[in-house]
């Protein structure tokens, strides 16, 4: 009986709370009006940051810079003319980069142009380096390496050559090697001018 005079009561006091708030017209808020104002200075973007000039790519003449050295190779004595010549790839000693295959495709146009030797083709000799597992970028040529790359591809000799020095100042180094066995012919040094 309790319980039903509080559920009782309960309803009674919920039913006397009001659940509608009382319908009062709405008005707008006051709109007041705002004059504009000219501004008394001329209003200026802010400044574009502008993109830096990137630094000018330095190329190298190639052509230059081995030229002379294949001239002196081609008047060494003791070279016999007519036999096959391995260019290996140009290594890199330096420590900045540069394209090896633009610097040994000049050596290669070099001696081509020199009539001396009959220049394996970089075909073949590409060829060859994937057939022995050698990679078109090692920066570990040796002498060792291109010999064998030289019995591999059946040269007489082997041009082994090697850029070092920094960037403001490089040099290119030659040898001529004997493919079979293994002995230094001929060895050049020259500046390369950037």
């Amino acid at each position: 009986m309790k319980r039903i005079l509080f559920v009782a009561a309960a309803a009674m006091i919920l039913a006397g709370c009001p659940s509608f708030q009382s319908e009062r017209p709405k008005t707008p808020p006051p709109v007041v009006p705002v004059e504009p104002v000219e501004p008394t200075e001329p209003v200026t973007p802010p400044p574009i940051d502008k993109v830096p000039t990137p630094p000018k790519q330095k190329t190298t003449d190639w052509s230059a810079a081995v030229s002379p050295l294949v001239s002196e190779m081609s008047g060494a004595s003791g070279i016999e003319s007519g036999k096959v010549l391995l260019v290996d790839s140009v290594k890199n000693n330096t420590n900045g980069s540069f394209s090896v295959q633009n610097a040994t495709s000049a050596i290669v146009k070099a001696v081509d142009s020199s009539h001396l030797f009959k220049v394996v083709p970089q075909d073949v000799v590409n060829t060859a380096r994937k057939t022995l597992g050698l990679s078109q970028d090692d920066s570990l040529v040796t002498r060792s390496k291109a010999i064998g790359l030289g019995r591999y591809v059946q040269a007489d000799y082997v041009l082994y050559s090697v850029i070092s020095g920094s960037n403001k100042q490089r040099d290119i180094e030659m040898q001529l090697m004997a493919v079979q066995s293994g002995e230094i012919i001929w060895s050049g040094k020259n500046d390369i001018d950037q």
